[in-house]
């Protein structure tokens, strides 16, 4: 099937913007709009429904014969073949909280190749998108990933999964052989925005384990674009899957997947504070 990559950003943008405006009809913290719970502290909104439908309505009718990958209702087809992945409103804890750090996020990949990616953030004003080969943009304007080379001078992400009180490897000590390397952490809650940020070169790295498909796909390929190494923790390239991704400029992948293998951060390449 021959795919046109440029209309199908076209279409995704449009989608995400679409449901980024749904979101923000719901954007308050109310009675009438508290979060449901799927676990101890993993929330459901109507926010997230209503995105979600409207997403899953525009896609089927779009490319009924593309698979449907989609966080809260929809799990349509395989994801061998042409998959649609879809957050519908990543970052609910934050949107539950009327903090504006969430975003829509929608990917197409075929099979374990990225072909498009989106991630739109309403209350912020943000539209980051990308397609293989063609680059990745914020609000239209191209962007880069940052030309760091010392953990020192970087800023780096991370995340802790719903469940951490349930795992032995739940990324708390990871977060502290990372903390004193470097200039400065942020754990913001939405990894398609972390990604998205680290295109922009507002972040250096990014880190996370307990990850599902649409959490990082279309941040992924943002970042990929932007110049930026994407990989799973062992170089690999599971990490769609895996739910374990390490992402970052050039030269500080190689020392972050070295510390998250339990290196020291003083001892990698780009580590210590001389």
């Amino acid at each position: 099937m021959s795919l046109d990559l440029r209309e199908l950003l076209a279409f995704a943008e449009e989608t995400a913007r679409a449901a980024g405006d749904v979101i923000l009809t719901h954007d308050r913290v109310s009675p009438g709009d508290a979060p449901q719970l799927k676990g101890v502290r993993d929330p459901v909104t109507a926010a997230d429904l209503a995105s979600e439908r409207l997403i899953v309505e525009r896609l089927r009718a779009r490319s009924p014969e593309m698979a449907i990958f989609a966080e809260e209702e929809t799990r349509e087809g395989g994801v061998d073949g042409l998959t649609w992945f879809v957050d519908p409103l990543d970052g609910t804890v934050n949107f539950s909280q009327a903090h504006p750090f969430f975003a829509v996020s929608i990917a197409l990949y075929d099979g374990p190749e990225p072909l498009v990616g989106v991630v739109h953030a309403p209350r912020l004003r943000e539209t980051f998108c990308a397609a293989r080969g063609l680059g990745a943009t914020l609000n239209g304007a191209p962007i880069a990933v940052s030309s760091k080379t010392r953990f020192v001078e970087s800023l780096l992400a991370t995340g802790f999964a719903y469940k951490r009180h349930e795992l032995a490897d739940n990324n708390v000590a990871h977060f502290a052989d990372f903390v004193l390397g470097v200039r400065g952490m942020r754990r913001a809650g939405s990894a398609a925005l972390d990604l998205a940020y680290l295109a922009a070169g507002r972040l250096d790295g990014y880190w996370e384990a307990e990850l599902q498909p649409f959490d990082v796909a279309a941040g992924a390929l943002l970042v990929r674009e932007a110049g930026g190494v994407v990989s799973d923790w062992q170089a690999g390239e599971t990490w769609l899957h895996s739910g374990r991704i390490v992402a970052s400029c050039p030269a500080l992948h190689a020392g972050m997947r070295a510390v998250l293998a339990g290196a020291p951060i003083d001892q990698v390449p780009g580590g210590g504070l001389a």
